[in-house]
């Protein structure tokens, strides 16, 4: 608020100078009679929050506020109905002393006077008709915006569409009902209201909430600026004591609008309306009769022109036969098309090329009739922008084409457009040639050409073509590739033992295995005799993870290699040795690739066969280490090497409220192993899933304990829960069973869950969090705004808390940027009537900062460091 402190000051002054001429007067003279104080509110229609009901009274939940403090300070009162704008200029003029359902704004500041404690929290948000779906913001572009006049929604809305670079047509209205009713009519696209208003009356309208939201606001009772100091501070006194009480009077008003919906009342107008209505059918009735007098006019001039037209169509019909004689005698085919797509010309050939009489084909629709399903609406699209002048004719291609029974054929094309005599193109000419039979010769040339004739698969010349390309892509976007080089062990024996026909037998089975380990985009070839090559393109800009994806597939070579295969009634077995050579962003020669792939098989082999080898070291090594590392992560799961953090939550100063477990592995020889390093393997491996369970259990474990300890019974346990086990079907099952075997108190376990678990399948996720919620178990959003959040689902979710994400904590004293978006969190989670803590507090300036931003409970190394259950036990004793 503008010079906020300056402003209150001001307003305690006014309040004290008011109340000293209260005890002159007193002092004076003496009063035989107090007279109630006397206060005219000014109201408006903004349902539920205020609005005259069906009986010409003051209703709605700021009303049933104000009645209350009335009563409490002998109060009498005065409500003025008006709109918007004439409220606001009343209460400037001083003819009304009170105006709910003010949102504090710097330029509002300058004239009004606003007490210090908000008296309700709202947001706006976007309604739209269900026939005018909207997403985002950016589907706002070129609509139109329905909005109260002189709102604030009306000047921020405005700036954040500007600064979008939107166009948008802002339309004003006196009241809110009045801008719904822009949008139901259809002289509106969407309309702007405050929550409360708009899901109270968007049903009456006929109107849906959409996921837009923005600007979250705080109302009061405001007064003409310097006047009624003494409303202001009967209403902070109140309104304080109130909002500490969950079971005062206030708490009871808000849960008494929140069920109500609104009434539908008849408009007395509509009578007079109808008898407008009635007026419009008399003079219609008189309207009609004149026009048919002039119809019967009209009817004698077009017989006598309809004979003209039939002499002349007789005429053309002659010109056409003569005309289409021609274009029988021609041996291609011939059609026109009009600018629609239709066939409005065919000629005989072009009849029996399509398996149809002439008679059916006129009027067909060519692109829905004769093309196949995937070339449709491509096509389609070329076409219109031929006809509307945006595309360039194509005078010669070549296009595959479906008959009437299903044949598909190739045909040659010749175009041209057609104009009427202004210019303007009306369709198309074009004349057919059906060369199928010369196609399917140039793919038999091309497939002896590149493919091997025995497998089917590319052979030497189209792989070298091919890996060029990737090495090419690979220079350009730095991404990674691989050549894995495969060589059949002993292939020979088995060819001097069972005869080459049965080789022959066992390279098209390889083939095809090999076909099925690679995905669609990869190439698999064949060199010749029994060495075959994969090459793998587009696996990313890391170099491990490129060595990790290649080796996988070479895994799964091997794997599905020492399968048995069946020659005819033999039996075989047969295993490979692999080779991997990476390639990325330095050019390197195609030959040269195939070389290091070849020594690297060549070190399969002086292994003992049946392995696969990387030609660099380096990136062996790495695999090698990631092998290793997940051995050892199973073995630790197995062994139990892993041990349970405590990081202290805090409120205030330092009142313990709680702590945040966090998962350690204290390796043999390794020492203390990063979650950093294994807690993405673990995700990667399914490892999560007992680790989680166990950091559950023990969690709980440890609050059964706790609960036998006075000075420790009240604390909560904050338990992070991966996507991962979210998903499990028996996820709820598994958390209540853990409940009863530890016999830990439900309602002292919260259970973190990130942005990323709402991605997909957000309706299960709430269904389960609302039958843990059920049982007592709370919930926090960890590392709010750092990933998937949609306003839309976050009210439907059953959070006690969101988490403001330690990377916006750690500069909010000197990014700007940061600072905003953790007010907007702490501003958000009010309005929600949710909890907010803030991760990462390193400092006592940044704790001050969020207080003072309305945030009181933390968590970070200013506090505590996250550590052993004895060391935070420790801790506990002396805060």
């Amino acid at each position: 608020m503008k010079n906020l402190a300056l402003k209150s000051l001001a307003l305690r002054l006014r309040r004290l100078i008011w109340l000293s001429g209260v005890v002159c007067c007193v002092g004076l003279g003496s009063v035989d009679v107090v007279q109630a104080r006397e206060v005219r509110v000014g109201v408006y229609p903004n349902e539920p929050k205020i609005f005259t009901n069906s009986a010409g009274k003051p209703a709605g939940i700021l009303i049933d506020v104000l009645n209350s403090i009335a009563a409490r300070e002998d109060w009498t009162l005065e409500y003025v109905p008006c709109t918007w704008q004439e409220c606001l200029d009343a209460l400037k003029a001083g003819k009304i002393d009170l105006m709910p359902d003010v949102a504090y704004s710097g330029p509002r500041d300058q004239v009004f006077d606003f007490h210090q404690v908000p008296s309700l929290y709202s947001w706006s948000q976007i309604y739209s008709r269900a026939a005018v779906p909207m997403a985002s913001t950016f589907d706002l572009n070129g609509k139109r915006i329905a909005v109260l006049g002189g709102s604030i929604q009306e000047e921020f809305f405005g700036g954040m569409v500007a600064g979008f670079g939107l166009k948008v047509e802002m339309v004003p209205a006196k009241t809110l009902n009045d801008v719904f009713a822009l949008v139901s009519s259809g002289e509106a696209d969407a309309a702007i209201a405050n929550n409360r208003f708009g899901d109270f009356n968007a049903p009456r309208y006929k109107l849906v909430e959409t996921p837009i939201m923005f600007q979250p606001s705080r109302l009061f009772y405001a007064t003409a600026e310097g006047r009624n100091p003494d409303l202001l501070t009967a209403i902070d006194r109140q309104l304080a004591a109130w909002q500490q009480d969950p079971e005062s009077e206030y708490f009871k008003i808000l849960k008494k609008w929140r069920g109500e919906g609104p009434t539908t009342l008849v408009p007395p107008g509509v009578w007079q309306a109808l008898g407008v209505l009635c007026a419009l059918v008399v003079l219609l009735v008189i309207a009609a009769a004149v026009l048919r007098w002039q119809v019967k006019v009209k009817v004698r001039h077009l017989v006598a022109a309809q004979a003209k037209v039939l002499e002349r169509t007789a005429e053309l019909a002659s010109e056409r036969d003569v005309a289409q004689r021609y274009l029988d005698i021609a041996g291609v085919m011939l059609m026109a098309l009009d600018s629609s797509g239709r066939i409005a010309m065919i000629n005989k050939k072009g009849a029996q090329l399509l398996g149809k009489p002439e008679g059916e084909l006129l009027g067909a629709d060519w692109f829905a009739g004769f093309l196949p399903k995937d070339e449709q609406s491509t096509v389609r699209q070329v076409f219109n922008g031929l006809m509307s002048g945006e595309e360039k004719l194509l005078e010669r291609y070549e296009n595959r084409i479906v008959t009437a029974s299903g044949e598909e054929l190739i045909l040659a094309w010749n175009n041209t457009l057609l104009r009427n005599e202004s210019g303007a193109v009306v369709g198309t000419l074009s004349s057919a040639e059906d060369i199928t039979e010369r196609k399917q010769a140039e793919e038999k040339i091309n497939e002896l050409a590149f493919f091997d004739p025995l497998t089917g698969l590319p052979n030497r010349t189209l792989l070298l073509d091919r890996l060029r390309q990737a090495v090419t892509s690979s220079s350009r976007n730095g991404s990674y590739g691989a050549l894995l080089l495969i060589d059949l062990d002993r292939f020979k024996m088995l060819n001097d033992t069972l005869g080459r026909d049965m080789g022959d037998l066992l390279l098209k089975q390889v083939a095809q295995r090999l076909i099925t380990c690679v995905r669609t985009e990869d190439t698999v070839a064949r060199l010749g005799g029994d060495e075959f090559v994969v090459m793998l393109a587009s696996l990313g800009r890391s170099e491990r993870d490129a060595a990790t994806q290649a080796e996988a597939v070479g895994e799964k070579i091997l794997a599905t290699f020492n399968q048995i295969y069946p020659l005819k009634d033999v039996a075989y077995r047969i295993t490979p040795s692999v080779g991997v050579t990476l390639f990325s962003g330095q050019p390197i020669e195609i030959e040269v690739l195939l070389k290091q792939a070849d020594l690297a098989m060549y070190r399969s082999k002086d292994a003992g066969r049946n392995a696969l080898r990387f030609f660099d070291p380096d990136m062996e090594t790495v695999v090698v280490e990631r092998a290793a590392l997940e051995k050892d992560l199973r073995e630790a799961v197995h062994a139990q090497q892993f041990l349970l953090h405590y990081q202290a939550q805090v409120v205030g100063d330092s009142r313990l409220t709680g702590a945040e477990v966090l998962l350690r592995w204290q390796h043999p020889q390794r020492g203390m192993v990063s979650p950093a390093d294994f807690i993405p393997l673990a995700e990667e491996t399914g490892l999560i899933l007992p680790l989680g369970h166990w950091v559950l259990e023990t969690a709980c474990t440890q609050l059964a304990v706790w609960a036998t300890q006075p000075e420790m019974a009240h604390l909560t346990v904050a338990v992070n829960v991966s996507a991962h086990q979210f998903r499990q079907a028996d996820f709820v099952e598994l958390v209540l069973t853990v409940l009863h075997k530890t016999g830990a108190n439900p309602q002292r376990l919260k259970l973190e869950l990130t942005e990323s678990l709402l991605v997909s399948n957000v309706e299960e996720i709430i269904e389960k969090m609302f039958a843990l919620k059920a049982k007592g178990v709370g919930f926090s959003l960890d590392d709010f705004g750092t990933g998937y959040s949609s306003l839309s689902y976050l009210k439907r979710l059953p959070l006690d808390q969101l988490k403001i994400d330690q990377s916006f904590v750690r500069d909010v004293l000197s990014d700007p940027n940061d600072a905003a978006i953790a007010k907007t969190i702490i501003a958000l989670a009010q309005s929600l009537g949710l909890g907010v803590i803030a991760e990462g507090v390193e400092s006592a300036a940044q704790r001050d900062f969020l207080a003072s931003s309305g945030c009181h409970a933390y968590q970070g190394y200013f506090f505590s460091r996250p550590l052993p259950i004895e060391g935070f036990e420790a801790f506990a004793q002396r805060v």
